[in-house]
């Protein structure tokens, strides 16, 4: 599992200091925005859109926010257009990173990833050099799952029959549902609609083909790289080949 999802930092969100609470602001606006420009600004009919606006309310965005969001997707707004990207890293030889980003400004967003990545001596390569070290998994999580499904055996042979569900497991007092990327919507829905259980977190992540461990030195500058990733509003998330 990827350890660094959008699911951890929305957790937490209500304990975030000023300054983390509106990097995280910043972050689902622009996921709005370009979910609303890609899909158009109905909800209903797009499914990423749906996605965005869920984040949005989990973390108490007021309704105008998310509203002028939809409309800057749709060029209602003079504001500048909100651009995605996504930067391969390597560091300690052995560590790979994807991080993806939401901007306004590409050339602003990846000097200053340059400059956060150089204190780690870390490196953005050529694109499709790590990439296909990682697959797309859609990821559904349900908290507190015990109180919530009376018969889990029978819950999940209704999932698997679904189809495109890939994986079904357990971490501590959540249950995790792994699918495939474009099955996602299908099995959300399945879970809403046939099975009235309404998933706490619903995203599409990147997972790592294969794992590697790191010393304790590595992790300290690794976890002080995240905390500056996360900080920043132009980095929508980012994952990496870490046990």
């Amino acid at each position: 599992m990827s350890g660094h999802s959008k699911w951890a930092k929305l957790k937490h969100f209500k304990g975030a200091i000023d300054a983390k609470r509106a990097a995280m602001f910043t972050k689902v606006s622009r996921m709005i925005t370009i979910a609303s420009r890609e899909g158009g600004p109905d909800p209903r009919m797009n499914f990423k859109l749906r996605l965005a606006i869920e984040k949005a309310k989990q973390i108490n965005m007021p309704k105008a926010n998310i509203q002028k969001a939809i409309d800057r997707g749709q060029g209602k707004t003079k504001e500048s257009e909100i651009e995605s990207g996504l930067y391969e890293v390597s560091l300690f030889g052995k560590v790979f990173l994807i991080i993806e980003t939401l901007t306004d400004n590409k050339n602003r967003t990846i000097a200053e990833l340059r400059r956060i990545l150089s204190k780690y001596n870390a490196n953005i390569v050529k694109p499709n050099s790590i990439l296909w070290m990682f697959d797309q998994k859609g990821v559904l999580r349900i908290e507190n799952f015990k109180d919530k499904i009376k018969d889990p055996e029978e819950f999940q042979l209704k999932l698997i029959d679904c189809g495109g569900v890939e994986d079904i497991k357990e971490e501590g007092n959540t249950l995790v549902i792994l699918t495939k990327p474009d099955s996602l919507e299908k099995i959300k829905n399945f879970l809403e609609e046939e099975l009235k259980i309404e998933a706490d977190y619903s995203e599409v992540e990147w997972f790592a083909k294969n794992l590697v461990e790191i010393s304790p030195e590595e992790q300290k500058k690794i976890d002080s790289l995240y905390a500056e990733l996360d900080e920043h509003p132009d980095v929508n998330d980012y994952y990496s080949n870490i046990k």
